[in-house]
């Protein structure tokens, strides 16, 4: 069998568990393929990178942060479930050698929500990037009647209304809100100060949060800033806290969840999913059960 080359294409991309979920699963099938992140620093780059996969160097991608929405614009077609996330994590290279834009964030985030709350009519959601605008579109496809968002640049009304992530929120169903905890700014109007107070009390009231930003991650932003904003003392018991966030697998809002007796999870079990649901792409079967999991709780079991 003919080696095959897969890819994970992001910046940064050091603190990724990809390549060892995909290596297990390809040695425990007997194959010989390989998958390698790949930091892309630059959208120029990236084009070149896609371009790569295009000529057929590599075989399949992953695409993680900063670019699930940006890769939409370099691929040749995009499919149903990139189109209504608003954002692609897995590209595809066809019979036709055109590069085929998909999302498996969505379908996995569904499941880890249903294995969270039988509970679905509201959800607050922290973040505007490719992962939030999938998880708008996990809940949306849940039945959530109400999907809140916020995220730190939206300070006022104005930076809402001027931002381009706020358009593509609302397009996928979610209530673009003013970032709740700037102290130091002042509203500068008396909308901005309502729509401030909206977030906070849609999340007292939410059946699940969703941490859908870079922050607590290794190697970014520590992630007090973003989990102080979430009222979880108030919020009911029954409601549930997901961090999109794996590595490291309790973050500041994870801990700040639990403190307030909230149950909460890391976004590991969305990792893995969306994982297996790529190799499915890639190679037109499932990879052995539990494999990837296993892979990943090594890894991250070595960094303690």
């Amino acid at each position: 069998m003919k080696k095959q080359s897969y890819v994970l294409f992001g910046h940064p991309v050091k603190h990724s568990a990809s390549a060892a979920m995909f290596t297990a699963a390809f040695r425990t099938a007997g194959l010989p393929h390989s998958y390698s992140p790949v930091d892309v620093g630059t959208l120029g780059a990236l084009e070149r990178a896609v371009g790569y996969l295009r000529d057929g160097v590599y075989d399949g991608a992953n695409v993680t942060l900063p670019y699930k929405r940006e890769v939409l614009g370099l691929v040749d077609r995009i499919d149903e479930s990139a189109a209504r996330a608003l954002a692609a994590n897995v590209l595809v290279r066809d019979a036709n050698d055109k590069v085929v834009a998909y999302n498996t964030d969505v379908g996995a985030l569904q499941a880890e929500i249903v294995e969270a709350t039988a509970d679905r009519r509201r959800a607050a959601i922290l973040g505007a990037g490719g992962a939030a605008t999938a998880a708008i579109a996990a809940c949306k496809a849940l039945g959530f009647s109400v999907i809140g968002v916020t995220t730190r640049s939206w300070t006022d009304t104005e930076a809402i209304v001027d931002s381009p992530s706020s358009e593509r929120v609302r397009a996928v169903g979610g209530l673009a809100s003013v970032w709740p905890s700037h102290e130091h700014v002042q509203p500068s109007t008396k909308l901005s100060m309502a729509m401030r107070m909206q977030w906070t009390e849609l999340a007292q009231l939410a059946d699940i949060v969703i941490q859908a930003t870079s922050a607590g991650m290794q190697g970014a932003d520590p992630g007090d800033e973003v989990a102080s904003v979430v009222p979880f003392e108030s919020m009911s018991k029954r409601a549930f806290a997901l961090d999109l966030v794996y590595r490291p697998p309790t973050t500041p809002f994870i801990e700040k969840a639990r403190k307030a007796g909230i149950p909460a999870a890391s976004g590991l079990g969305m990792l893995v999913r969306q994982a297996e649901a790529a190799y499915k792409l890639w190679l037109g079967q499932a990879p052995a059960p539990a494999v990837m999991r296993n892979a990943v709780d090594a890894l991250i079991a070595g960094d303690s």
